[in-house]
Protein backbone atom coordinates (compact mmCIF):
# COMPACT_ATOMS: atom_id res chain seq x y z
CA UNK A 1 0.00 0.00 0.00
CA UNK A 2 1.65 3.59 -0.64
CA UNK A 3 1.10 6.93 1.21
CA UNK A 4 1.13 9.92 -1.00
CA UNK A 5 0.88 13.56 -0.12
CA UNK A 6 -0.38 16.67 -2.04
CA UNK A 7 1.84 18.24 -4.75
CA UNK A 8 2.05 21.97 -3.90
CA UNK A 9 4.80 23.70 -5.16
CA UNK A 10 7.39 21.08 -6.32
CA UNK A 11 7.41 19.28 -2.91
CA UNK A 12 5.01 16.81 -1.11
CA UNK A 13 2.74 18.02 1.69
CA UNK A 14 1.02 16.38 4.10
CA UNK A 15 -1.99 16.98 6.13
CA UNK A 16 -3.47 15.87 9.82
CA UNK A 17 -6.03 13.56 7.65
CA UNK A 18 -6.39 10.75 5.22
CA UNK A 19 -8.21 8.65 3.15
CA UNK A 20 -8.16 5.19 1.91
CA UNK A 21 -8.25 4.48 -2.03
CA UNK A 22 -9.79 0.88 -3.00
CA UNK A 23 -9.29 -1.35 -5.47
CA UNK A 24 -13.26 -1.84 -7.07
CA UNK A 25 -12.69 -5.52 -7.74
CA UNK A 26 -12.70 -6.39 -3.94
CA UNK A 27 -12.49 -3.65 -1.66
CA UNK A 28 -8.90 -3.95 -0.88
CA UNK A 29 -7.23 -0.44 0.11
CA UNK A 30 -4.10 -0.29 -2.59
CA UNK A 31 -3.23 3.82 -1.13
CA UNK A 32 -3.48 6.54 1.38
CA UNK A 33 -3.65 9.88 0.39
CA UNK A 34 -3.62 13.13 2.12
CA UNK A 35 -7.09 15.06 2.52
CA UNK A 36 -6.93 19.15 0.80
CA UNK A 37 -8.78 21.78 2.17
CA UNK A 38 -9.45 25.34 1.56
CA UNK A 39 -5.81 26.33 3.06
CA UNK A 40 -3.97 23.92 0.61
CA UNK A 41 -6.23 25.00 -2.52
CA UNK A 42 -4.61 28.36 -1.54
CA UNK A 43 -1.34 27.34 -1.27
CA UNK A 44 -1.41 25.58 -4.35
CA UNK A 45 -3.00 28.78 -6.36
CA UNK A 46 -0.14 31.24 -4.89
CA UNK A 47 2.48 28.87 -5.97
CA UNK A 48 1.36 28.41 -9.14
CA UNK A 49 0.75 31.97 -9.37
CA UNK A 50 4.20 32.53 -8.17
CA UNK A 51 5.67 30.03 -10.97
CA UNK A 52 3.70 31.84 -13.74
CA UNK A 53 5.92 34.28 -14.78
CA UNK A 54 9.30 32.59 -15.24
CA UNK A 55 7.86 29.81 -16.61
CA UNK A 56 5.56 31.22 -19.38
CA UNK A 57 8.86 33.42 -20.80
CA UNK A 58 10.24 29.71 -21.28
CA UNK A 59 10.80 29.13 -24.62
CA UNK A 60 8.52 26.39 -26.74
CA UNK A 61 11.46 24.12 -26.86
CA UNK A 62 12.34 24.25 -23.40
CA UNK A 63 9.46 23.42 -21.95
CA UNK A 64 8.21 20.85 -24.80
CA UNK A 65 11.85 19.08 -23.89
CA UNK A 66 10.38 18.66 -20.36
CA UNK A 67 7.63 16.78 -21.31
CA UNK A 68 9.30 14.70 -23.77
CA UNK A 69 11.05 13.59 -20.64
CA UNK A 70 7.89 13.29 -18.44
CA UNK A 71 6.97 10.92 -21.93
CA UNK A 72 10.07 8.72 -21.33
CA UNK A 73 9.84 8.34 -17.84
CA UNK A 74 6.15 7.20 -17.87
CA UNK A 75 7.11 4.72 -20.43
CA UNK A 76 9.98 3.31 -18.48
CA UNK A 77 7.39 2.55 -15.73
CA UNK A 78 4.72 1.61 -17.88
CA UNK A 79 3.76 -1.34 -16.66
CA UNK A 80 3.59 0.38 -12.84
CA UNK A 81 1.18 3.02 -14.46
CA UNK A 82 -0.97 0.50 -16.25
CA UNK A 83 -1.32 -1.81 -13.12
CA UNK A 84 -1.95 1.40 -11.08
CA UNK A 85 -4.22 2.43 -13.10
CA UNK A 86 -6.35 -0.85 -13.17
CA UNK A 87 -6.27 -1.19 -9.43
CA UNK A 88 -7.64 2.32 -9.11
CA UNK A 89 -10.26 1.82 -11.72
CA UNK A 90 -11.44 -1.46 -11.79
CA UNK A 91 -10.37 -1.76 -15.99
CA UNK A 92 -8.51 -4.65 -17.47
CA UNK A 93 -5.19 -4.56 -17.58
CA UNK A 94 -4.99 -5.48 -21.29
CA UNK A 95 -7.27 -2.05 -21.72
CA UNK A 96 -5.12 0.11 -19.76
CA UNK A 97 -1.60 -1.22 -21.30
CA UNK A 98 -3.12 -1.00 -24.82
CA UNK A 99 -4.85 2.39 -24.24
CA UNK A 100 -4.24 4.42 -21.26
CA UNK A 101 -0.51 4.30 -21.15
CA UNK A 102 0.67 4.41 -24.78
CA UNK A 103 -2.31 7.35 -25.45
CA UNK A 104 -1.40 9.32 -22.63
CA UNK A 105 2.49 9.19 -23.90
CA UNK A 106 1.41 10.11 -27.54
CA UNK A 107 -0.48 12.77 -25.77
CA UNK A 108 3.02 14.41 -24.32
CA UNK A 109 5.07 13.96 -27.06
CA UNK A 110 2.60 15.43 -29.59
CA UNK A 111 2.43 18.25 -27.31
CA UNK A 112 6.19 19.05 -27.24
CA UNK A 113 6.48 19.11 -30.97
CA UNK A 114 3.72 21.15 -31.64
CA UNK A 115 4.35 24.16 -29.61
CA UNK A 116 6.30 26.50 -32.24
CA UNK A 117 2.72 26.61 -33.84
CA UNK A 118 1.96 29.14 -31.41
CA UNK A 119 2.29 31.71 -33.45
CA UNK A 120 0.78 35.40 -34.11
CA UNK A 121 -0.39 36.95 -37.24
CA UNK A 122 0.32 40.30 -39.22
CA UNK A 123 -2.83 42.37 -39.57
CA UNK A 124 -2.76 44.58 -42.68
CA UNK A 125 -4.61 47.88 -41.57
CA UNK A 126 -5.34 51.20 -43.57
CA UNK A 127 -2.41 53.46 -42.83
CA UNK A 128 1.26 53.39 -41.53
CA UNK A 129 0.67 51.09 -38.65
CA UNK A 130 1.98 47.40 -37.78
CA UNK A 131 -0.67 45.48 -36.11
CA UNK A 132 -0.13 41.99 -35.04
CA UNK A 133 -1.34 39.72 -32.63
CA UNK A 134 0.04 37.27 -30.19
CA UNK A 135 -0.72 34.37 -28.19
CA UNK A 136 -0.60 34.59 -25.00
CA UNK A 137 -1.11 31.91 -21.53
CA UNK A 138 -3.94 32.88 -19.20
CA UNK A 139 -1.58 32.10 -15.87
CA UNK A 140 -3.24 29.54 -13.54
CA UNK A 141 -5.55 26.73 -15.13
CA UNK A 142 -7.47 24.65 -12.74
CA UNK A 143 -8.37 21.18 -13.79
CA UNK A 144 -11.01 18.75 -12.38
CA UNK A 145 -10.68 15.30 -14.05
CA UNK A 146 -12.95 12.00 -13.73
CA UNK A 147 -12.33 8.21 -13.08
CA UNK A 148 -13.07 6.49 -15.75
CA UNK A 149 -9.28 6.98 -18.03
CA UNK A 150 -7.79 9.42 -15.03
CA UNK A 151 -4.18 9.48 -16.57
CA UNK A 152 -5.04 10.21 -20.31
CA UNK A 153 -7.85 12.70 -19.60
CA UNK A 154 -5.35 14.64 -16.89
CA UNK A 155 -2.65 14.46 -19.41
CA UNK A 156 -4.76 16.05 -22.82
CA UNK A 157 -5.58 19.18 -20.22
CA UNK A 158 -1.89 18.95 -18.44
CA UNK A 159 0.94 18.89 -21.86
CA UNK A 160 -1.25 21.08 -23.29
CA UNK A 161 -1.67 23.91 -20.90
CA UNK A 162 1.83 23.41 -19.46
CA UNK A 163 3.53 23.86 -23.07
CA UNK A 164 1.40 27.03 -23.64
CA UNK A 165 2.91 28.59 -20.90
CA UNK A 166 0.29 27.84 -17.93
CA UNK A 167 0.75 26.89 -14.66
CA UNK A 168 -1.83 24.74 -13.27
CA UNK A 169 -3.41 23.06 -9.83
CA UNK A 170 -4.99 19.55 -11.10
CA UNK A 171 -7.73 18.03 -8.77
CA UNK A 172 -8.62 14.10 -9.81
CA UNK A 173 -11.44 12.21 -8.96
CA UNK A 174 -11.37 11.19 -5.20
CA UNK A 175 -11.60 7.43 -5.88
CA UNK A 176 -8.73 7.75 -9.15
CA UNK A 177 -5.86 9.90 -7.61
CA UNK A 178 -3.07 7.83 -7.89
CA UNK A 179 -1.76 7.72 -11.22
CA UNK A 180 -2.13 12.11 -11.33
CA UNK A 181 0.27 11.35 -8.52
CA UNK A 182 2.64 9.53 -10.32
CA UNK A 183 2.43 12.09 -13.09
CA UNK A 184 3.62 14.61 -10.92
CA UNK A 185 6.43 12.85 -9.42
CA UNK A 186 7.19 11.99 -12.83
CA UNK A 187 7.03 15.73 -14.11
CA UNK A 188 9.09 16.85 -11.06
CA UNK A 189 11.57 14.22 -12.21
CA UNK A 190 11.80 15.55 -15.83
CA UNK A 191 13.13 19.10 -14.45
CA UNK A 192 9.49 20.89 -14.16
CA UNK A 193 9.35 23.83 -11.65
CA UNK A 194 8.03 24.18 -8.40
CA UNK A 195 4.95 25.56 -8.73
CA UNK A 196 4.40 24.73 -12.49
CA UNK A 197 2.14 21.95 -11.31
CA UNK A 198 0.32 20.85 -8.11
CA UNK A 199 -2.05 18.25 -7.55
CA UNK A 200 -4.54 18.26 -4.47
CA UNK A 201 -6.58 15.38 -3.69
CA UNK A 202 -9.59 14.95 -1.38
CA UNK A 203 -12.55 12.33 -0.77
CA UNK A 204 -15.34 14.98 -1.23
CA UNK A 205 -16.44 15.31 -4.36
CA UNK A 206 -17.05 19.20 -4.84
CA UNK A 207 -14.80 20.63 -1.82
CA UNK A 208 -11.27 21.05 -3.40
CA UNK A 209 -13.23 21.79 -7.01
CA UNK A 210 -15.94 24.08 -5.16
CA UNK A 211 -12.89 26.35 -3.86
CA UNK A 212 -10.36 25.99 -7.30
CA UNK A 213 -13.27 26.93 -9.79
CA UNK A 214 -14.34 30.25 -7.38
CA UNK A 215 -10.85 31.21 -7.00
CA UNK A 216 -10.28 34.62 -8.39
CA UNK A 217 -6.76 34.13 -9.21
CA UNK A 218 -7.65 30.86 -11.30
CA UNK A 219 -8.09 32.49 -14.95
CA UNK A 220 -8.98 29.03 -16.89
CA UNK A 221 -10.82 25.84 -15.76
CA UNK A 222 -11.01 23.22 -17.71
CA UNK A 223 -13.82 20.38 -16.73
CA UNK A 224 -14.30 16.53 -17.53
CA UNK A 225 -17.18 14.99 -16.45
CA UNK A 226 -20.81 15.23 -15.92
CA UNK A 227 -23.33 17.83 -17.07
CA UNK A 228 -24.79 18.16 -13.61
CA UNK A 229 -21.35 19.06 -12.26
CA UNK A 230 -20.13 20.91 -15.52
CA UNK A 231 -22.84 23.59 -15.07
CA UNK A 232 -21.90 24.12 -11.38
CA UNK A 233 -18.40 24.55 -13.03
CA UNK A 234 -19.53 27.64 -15.02
CA UNK A 235 -21.80 29.11 -12.43
CA UNK A 236 -18.81 28.98 -9.71
CA UNK A 237 -16.56 30.46 -12.20
CA UNK A 238 -18.73 33.13 -13.39
CA UNK A 239 -18.05 35.27 -10.48
CA UNK A 240 -14.70 36.07 -11.41
CA UNK A 241 -15.63 35.61 -15.32
CA UNK A 242 -12.71 32.40 -15.91
CA UNK A 243 -12.35 31.24 -19.26
CA UNK A 244 -13.98 27.72 -18.81
CA UNK A 245 -14.10 24.53 -21.25
CA UNK A 246 -16.31 21.66 -20.63
CA UNK A 247 -16.17 17.92 -21.79
CA UNK A 248 -18.96 16.07 -20.45
CA UNK A 249 -21.44 13.29 -20.77
CA UNK A 250 -23.15 11.70 -23.75
CA UNK A 251 -25.42 9.28 -25.40
CA UNK A 252 -23.89 8.11 -28.75
CA UNK A 253 -25.27 7.00 -31.89
CA UNK A 254 -23.82 4.02 -33.55
CA UNK A 255 -25.71 3.71 -37.23
CA UNK A 256 -25.20 0.75 -38.79
CA UNK A 257 -26.58 0.85 -42.22
CA UNK A 258 -27.74 -2.13 -44.27
CA UNK A 259 -24.05 -2.12 -46.95
CA UNK A 260 -21.92 -1.84 -44.11
CA UNK A 261 -18.74 -4.37 -43.46
CA UNK A 262 -20.96 -6.59 -41.23
CA UNK A 263 -17.76 -8.28 -39.13
CA UNK A 264 -16.05 -4.97 -38.81
CA UNK A 265 -19.07 -2.85 -37.48
CA UNK A 266 -19.90 -5.96 -35.09
CA UNK A 267 -16.82 -5.69 -33.44
CA UNK A 268 -16.75 -1.90 -32.98
CA UNK A 269 -20.46 -2.43 -31.42
CA UNK A 270 -18.48 -4.54 -28.38
CA UNK A 271 -15.76 -1.76 -28.39
CA UNK A 272 -18.08 1.01 -28.04
CA UNK A 273 -20.53 -0.42 -25.49
CA UNK A 274 -18.03 -2.53 -23.26
CA UNK A 275 -15.04 -0.56 -23.49
CA UNK A 276 -14.30 -0.03 -19.75
CA UNK A 277 -17.76 -1.81 -18.91
CA UNK A 278 -19.41 1.11 -20.91
CA UNK A 279 -17.83 4.03 -18.65
CA UNK A 280 -17.02 5.94 -21.26
CA UNK A 281 -18.81 9.26 -22.12
CA UNK A 282 -17.87 8.35 -25.96
CA UNK A 283 -19.84 4.70 -25.11
CA UNK A 284 -22.15 4.28 -28.62
CA UNK A 285 -25.29 2.70 -26.33
CA UNK A 286 -27.58 3.40 -29.05
CA UNK A 287 -26.98 1.39 -31.48
CA UNK A 288 -29.28 2.18 -34.78
CA UNK A 289 -29.00 -1.32 -37.31
CA UNK A 290 -30.77 -0.73 -40.80
CA UNK A 291 -33.84 -2.92 -41.02
CA UNK A 292 -32.50 -5.49 -43.57
CA UNK A 293 -29.32 -6.91 -41.14
CA UNK A 294 -31.02 -5.79 -37.91
CA UNK A 295 -31.90 -9.28 -37.11
CA UNK A 296 -28.78 -11.01 -38.30
CA UNK A 297 -26.87 -8.39 -36.23
CA UNK A 298 -29.00 -8.86 -33.28
CA UNK A 299 -27.95 -12.16 -33.10
CA UNK A 300 -24.55 -12.11 -33.67
CA UNK A 301 -24.24 -9.26 -31.30
CA UNK A 302 -25.81 -11.00 -28.47
CA UNK A 303 -23.70 -13.82 -28.86
CA UNK A 304 -20.46 -12.02 -28.96
CA UNK A 305 -21.46 -10.45 -25.92
CA UNK A 306 -21.63 -13.68 -24.14
CA UNK A 307 -18.32 -14.54 -25.01
CA UNK A 308 -16.92 -11.83 -23.24
CA UNK A 309 -14.13 -12.66 -20.47
CA UNK A 310 -15.46 -11.63 -17.05
CA UNK A 311 -12.64 -11.81 -14.40
CA UNK A 312 -9.96 -9.69 -12.10
CA UNK A 313 -8.89 -7.07 -13.77
CA UNK A 314 -5.46 -7.47 -13.06
CA UNK A 315 -5.36 -11.25 -15.33
CA UNK A 316 -4.25 -10.40 -18.65
CA UNK A 317 -7.59 -12.67 -19.84
CA UNK A 318 -9.92 -10.35 -18.59
CA UNK A 319 -12.02 -8.84 -21.34
CA UNK A 320 -14.30 -6.90 -18.91
CA UNK A 321 -13.69 -5.75 -15.23
CA UNK A 322 -15.68 -4.22 -12.73
CA UNK A 323 -17.82 -0.44 -12.24
CA UNK A 324 -15.97 1.47 -10.94
CA UNK A 325 -17.72 1.82 -7.90
CA UNK A 326 -21.36 1.37 -5.47
CA UNK A 327 -23.15 4.77 -7.44
CA UNK A 328 -22.69 2.77 -10.87
CA UNK A 329 -23.48 -0.52 -10.11
CA UNK A 330 -26.87 1.12 -8.97
CA UNK A 331 -27.50 3.47 -11.17
CA UNK A 332 -27.18 0.70 -13.87
CA UNK A 333 -29.41 -1.55 -12.21
CA UNK A 334 -31.60 0.97 -11.67
CA UNK A 335 -32.13 1.92 -15.60
CA UNK A 336 -32.30 -1.32 -16.78
CA UNK A 337 -35.25 -2.18 -14.16
CA UNK A 338 -36.47 1.09 -15.22
CA UNK A 339 -36.08 -0.02 -19.29
CA UNK A 340 -37.97 -3.11 -18.36
CA UNK A 341 -40.66 -1.25 -17.17
CA UNK A 342 -41.37 1.08 -20.15
CA UNK A 343 -41.45 -2.33 -22.31
CA UNK A 344 -37.87 -3.06 -23.12
CA UNK A 345 -36.80 -6.48 -23.28
CA UNK A 346 -33.64 -7.70 -21.67
CA UNK A 347 -31.83 -9.68 -24.35
CA UNK A 348 -28.87 -10.57 -22.15
CA UNK A 349 -27.70 -9.49 -18.78
CA UNK A 350 -29.05 -6.94 -16.54
CA UNK A 351 -28.15 -7.85 -13.22
CA UNK A 352 -24.68 -7.59 -10.73
CA UNK A 353 -22.49 -10.81 -10.66
CA UNK A 354 -22.83 -11.75 -6.47
CA UNK A 355 -21.61 -15.03 -6.46
CA UNK A 356 -17.92 -15.80 -5.73
CA UNK A 357 -15.02 -14.42 -6.69
CA UNK A 358 -17.15 -11.06 -7.78
CA UNK A 359 -19.19 -10.92 -4.90
CA UNK A 360 -16.73 -8.13 -3.22
CA UNK A 361 -16.64 -6.11 -5.98
CA UNK A 362 -18.98 -4.26 -8.13
CA UNK A 363 -19.14 -6.44 -11.30
CA UNK A 364 -22.76 -6.30 -13.49
CA UNK A 365 -23.55 -8.40 -16.30
CA UNK A 366 -23.10 -7.10 -20.15
CA UNK A 367 -26.30 -6.29 -20.73
CA UNK A 368 -27.97 -5.81 -24.19
CA UNK A 369 -31.47 -4.38 -25.20
CA UNK A 370 -34.14 -4.05 -27.29
CA UNK A 371 -37.83 -2.59 -27.85
CA UNK A 372 -36.51 0.52 -26.66
CA UNK A 373 -38.27 3.77 -28.00
CA UNK A 374 -35.76 6.66 -28.83
CA UNK A 375 -38.20 8.33 -26.08
CA UNK A 376 -37.39 6.35 -23.43
CA UNK A 377 -35.01 7.38 -20.60
CA UNK A 378 -32.93 4.63 -20.79
CA UNK A 379 -32.21 5.67 -24.34
CA UNK A 380 -32.55 9.55 -23.44
CA UNK A 381 -30.06 9.85 -20.14
CA UNK A 382 -26.59 8.76 -20.04
CA UNK A 383 -26.19 5.77 -18.01
CA UNK A 384 -22.34 5.13 -17.46
CA UNK A 385 -22.40 1.48 -17.69
CA UNK A 386 -22.54 -1.38 -20.07
CA UNK A 387 -25.68 -1.17 -21.34
CA UNK A 388 -26.44 -1.41 -24.98
CA UNK A 389 -29.81 -0.41 -27.00
CA UNK A 390 -30.27 -2.21 -30.30
CA UNK A 391 -33.25 -0.46 -32.61
CA UNK A 392 -34.12 -0.95 -36.48
CA UNK A 393 -34.10 2.35 -38.92
CA UNK A 394 -35.46 2.27 -42.52
CA UNK A 395 -32.78 4.73 -44.30
CA UNK A 396 -30.72 7.57 -44.04
CA UNK A 397 -33.21 10.08 -43.19
CA UNK A 398 -34.21 8.30 -39.98
CA UNK A 399 -30.93 7.19 -38.96
CA UNK A 400 -30.14 11.30 -38.91
CA UNK A 401 -33.74 11.81 -37.37
CA UNK A 402 -33.49 8.75 -34.38
CA UNK A 403 -29.47 10.01 -34.14
CA UNK A 404 -29.90 14.01 -33.03
CA UNK A 405 -33.00 12.65 -30.77
CA UNK A 406 -30.77 13.40 -27.70
CA UNK A 407 -29.89 16.27 -25.87
CA UNK A 408 -26.33 15.07 -26.15
CA UNK A 409 -23.69 15.66 -28.94
CA UNK A 410 -20.07 14.58 -27.84
CA UNK A 411 -19.54 11.61 -31.08
CA UNK A 412 -21.18 9.34 -33.33
CA UNK A 413 -20.23 5.94 -35.28
CA UNK A 414 -21.51 5.54 -39.35
CA UNK A 415 -20.93 2.19 -40.42
CA UNK A 416 -21.58 2.06 -44.44
CA UNK A 417 -19.55 1.40 -47.35
CA UNK A 418 -21.31 4.02 -49.49
CA UNK A 419 -18.88 7.27 -49.02
CA UNK A 420 -21.58 9.73 -49.98
CA UNK A 421 -24.00 8.68 -47.39
CA UNK A 422 -21.57 8.35 -44.82
CA UNK A 423 -20.06 11.78 -45.55
CA UNK A 424 -24.12 13.34 -45.87
CA UNK A 425 -25.03 11.26 -42.43
CA UNK A 426 -21.76 13.12 -40.64
CA UNK A 427 -22.30 16.48 -41.57
CA UNK A 428 -26.41 16.15 -40.17
CA UNK A 429 -25.36 14.35 -37.03
CA UNK A 430 -25.22 16.87 -33.93
CA UNK A 431 -21.82 15.65 -32.84
CA UNK A 432 -18.52 17.12 -31.88
CA UNK A 433 -16.30 13.94 -33.15
CA UNK A 434 -18.16 11.89 -35.52
CA UNK A 435 -16.09 8.04 -36.67
CA UNK A 436 -16.73 6.43 -39.81
CA UNK A 437 -15.89 3.05 -40.11
CA UNK A 438 -14.20 3.39 -36.54
CA UNK A 439 -14.69 3.88 -33.18
CA UNK A 440 -12.98 5.47 -30.12
CA UNK A 441 -10.01 6.30 -32.54
CA UNK A 442 -9.16 9.59 -30.70
CA UNK A 443 -5.44 10.75 -31.59
CA UNK A 444 -3.78 13.55 -30.35
CA UNK A 445 -3.74 15.61 -33.18
CA UNK A 446 -7.43 15.84 -33.31
CA UNK A 447 -9.80 18.25 -32.09
CA UNK A 448 -11.86 16.16 -29.49
CA UNK A 449 -15.45 17.73 -27.77
CA UNK A 450 -18.76 17.94 -27.71
CA UNK A 451 -22.42 19.81 -28.83
CA UNK A 452 -25.55 20.50 -26.92
CA UNK A 453 -25.12 19.28 -23.90
CA UNK A 454 -21.77 17.36 -23.76
CA UNK A 455 -20.13 20.63 -23.47
CA UNK A 456 -18.21 23.54 -25.07
CA UNK A 457 -13.98 23.57 -26.15
CA UNK A 458 -12.06 21.01 -28.08
CA UNK A 459 -9.48 18.95 -26.53
CA UNK A 460 -6.47 18.16 -28.70
CA UNK A 461 -4.98 18.98 -31.84
CA UNK A 462 -3.82 22.25 -32.09
CA UNK A 463 -7.57 23.92 -31.83
CA UNK A 464 -6.70 22.69 -27.94
CA UNK A 465 -3.55 25.13 -28.05
CA UNK A 466 -5.04 28.07 -29.79
CA UNK A 467 -8.66 27.99 -27.74
CA UNK A 468 -8.42 26.53 -24.56
CA UNK A 469 -5.00 27.86 -23.28
CA UNK A 470 -4.05 31.13 -24.62
CA UNK A 471 -5.57 33.67 -25.16
CA UNK A 472 -5.11 36.37 -28.25
CA UNK A 473 -3.37 39.99 -27.99
CA UNK A 474 -3.35 42.33 -30.39
CA UNK A 475 -0.58 45.04 -30.89
CA UNK A 476 -0.29 48.06 -33.06
CA UNK A 477 2.62 49.88 -33.62
CA UNK A 478 2.48 54.22 -35.24
CA UNK A 479 5.09 53.78 -37.50
CA UNK A 480 4.43 57.18 -39.57
CA UNK A 481 6.78 60.19 -39.42
CA UNK A 482 3.60 62.20 -38.68
CA UNK A 483 0.83 61.92 -35.93
CA UNK A 484 -2.63 63.22 -35.05
CA UNK A 485 -3.82 65.91 -33.23
CA UNK A 486 -7.17 65.49 -32.05
CA UNK A 487 -7.32 69.02 -29.60
CA UNK A 488 -6.23 71.77 -31.73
Amino acid sequence: MQSYGLYIGGEWVSTSERYEVRNPANGEVIAECAVAGAEQVEQAVQSALSAFPDWSARSYEERGEILRRASQLIQERFEQFALTETLETGRAIRETMAHDIPSTVAVLDYFAGIAPALQGEVQPVPGMYLAYTRREPYGVVGAITPWNFPLWLAVIKVAPALVAGNTMVLKPAPTTPLTALMLAQVLHEAGLPPGVFNVLTDPTPGTVGDALTAHPKVSKISFTGSTAVGVRVMQRSASHVASVSLELGGKSPFIVFADADFDRALAYALLANYFAQGQMCTAGTRIFVERPIFERFREQFVARAQRLQIGDPIDPGTEFGTLHKREQIEKTEGYVALAKQDGARVLMGGNRITEPPFDKGFYFQPTVLENVEPTMRVACDEIFGPVAMLMPFEGEEEAIRLANMTDYGLAAGIWTQDIGKALRVAHAVEAGKVWINCYNMIPPHTPYGGYKLSGNGRELGLHCLLELYTQVKSVQVDISPDYFEWFG
